[in-house]
């Protein structure tokens, strides 16, 4: 009662009536379901990252390879359950809400690492927009047998070297990392909304995972090790044409629409900061009216601007499996790993040098380690292809 009745005076005070239509912060009620969250994870899981997901089998093996799906799936559900905890703080149940990844940060771990996330999180998103622009076009310039397969995947020989082998493994531990990355729903806080969370991050792991397991052991089964980096682009498999055709069309309609949700935070974050410092700005404020629509010119010309740069290093790096091994290593450790756990950390009081105090840093410093050497096979990757490539030439 005293929780429920708290509540509604703050809500009171804040200018609100308790109703049917608010939540006990003032806003609108969330309208978010387990199964609605479940969708989304699924949805938002499933992406451009299981086109290389056969390729990275290849270089991985059947064992690494399975293994590899599996531990990226655990940790990175673990993860998300940590996070779930923080959505409120200080209390994960009656704690006030943080509506942005950042501002859980903030609420946590303080200022500084709220900027350190800022910097991670934006960076990140340019380079997926970058990465997405690239597969988009791979798909779009697109209109054989069963290959040998092994257990250890490409095997080493004349023409693979074992530091080869060393490389491209690396590079597929980055793509594994990139499959499995999302965001939550906005839940109802009735039941509350972490305990919803957590079955809805459960479900759809499994089921994303399941799903990665399919397209990885299917098409290494089918093409071996010379599975393609890109599962549609790059295995000379080309009849039926309209088979193939479609698959592209989904992928481009897919990635058109996953670019807007990925770069609408970031020219959101750049046009409010723009506000901010230049309240006075004529051209930073002022909307313009155009046929009925309103426009602004500086979103016009930083969005356009932006659309334009990330495109054309986009067409100058079309290196699909090193690009997107490069974002996984980016993005796993400090937004999938590090950030949850240190802010549970903070959230659950969990005393310095405790056993599981010790156990989650243990575990953060693994997934950084594997999150470096996946950075640096990405890296060469990326600096071998660009050194024998002609620029403005899709390579998938």
């Amino acid at each position: 009662m005293r929780n429920g009745l708290s509540s509604s005076l703050s809500v009171t005070e804040r200018g609100y009536l308790p109703s049917e239509k608010f939540d006990d912060d003032g806003r609108i009620k969330r309208t978010g379901t387990y199964m609605s969250a479940t969708a989304h994870i699924i949805t938002a899981v499933i992406g451009s990252g299981v086109l290389s997901l056969a390729w990275c089998f290849a270089q991985l093996g059947w064992i690494a390879g399975s293994i590899t799906l599996v531990l990226f799936s655990v940790i990175t559900m673990f993860n998300s359950i940590l996070l779930t905890d923080c959505y409120r703080s200080p209390d994960p149940v009656t704690g006030t809400r943080n509506y942005t990844y950042m501002d859980a940060v903030k609420s946590n771990l303080g200022t500084l690492q709220y900027k350190l996330c800022g910097v991670a999180q934006y960076g990140v998103l340019t380079g997926i927009t970058i990465g997405y622009t690239t597969t988009t076009a791979i798909s779009m310039a697109t209109g054989n047998g069963i290959g040998k397969t092994s257990l250890t995947g490409v095997p080493v020989g004349k023409d693979f070297s074992g530091m080869e082998k060393m490389w491209k493994t690396f590079s597929a531990l980055g793509d594994v990392a990139f499959a499995y990355s999302f965001c939550f729903d906005t839940l109802k806080s009735s039941p509350p909304e972490n305990k919803q969370m957590k079955k809805a991050t459960a479900t759809g792991i499994m089921a994303s995972t399941v799903f990665y397991m399919l397209c990885g052991v299917l098409g290494y089964a089918a093409f071996g090790n010379d599975a393609p980096g890109n599962f549609l682009t790059g295995f000379g498999f080309y009849d039926p044409f309209w088979l193939i055709d479609i698959a592209n069309i989904c992928i481009v309609i897919h990635l058109l629409g996953a670019y807007q949700v990925l770069a609408q935070p970031l020219f959101g974050f750049v046009e409010s900061s723009a506000r901010k410092k230049w309240p006075q700005n004529k051209l930073v404020t002022k909307e313009l009216s155009l046929c009925g629509i309103d426009i602004n010119m500086f979103r016009l010309v930083w969005r356009t601007t932006y659309v334009i740069v990330t495109t054309i290093i986009a067409m100058i790096f079309p290196f699909f499996n090193d690009f997107v091994g490069l974002l996984g290593a980016g993005t796993f450790w400090p937004l999938s790993v590090y950030f949850p756990i240190e802010m549970y950390i903070s959230q659950a009081k969990i005393p310095k040098y405790s056993f599981r105090w010790i156990w989650m840093q243990i575990l953060s410093l693994a997934c950084l380690i594997v999150s470096l050497v996946a950075a640096v096979g990405s890296t060469r990757g990326l600096i071998t292809s660009v050194q024998s490539f002609k620029p403005f030439e899709s390579v998938s």
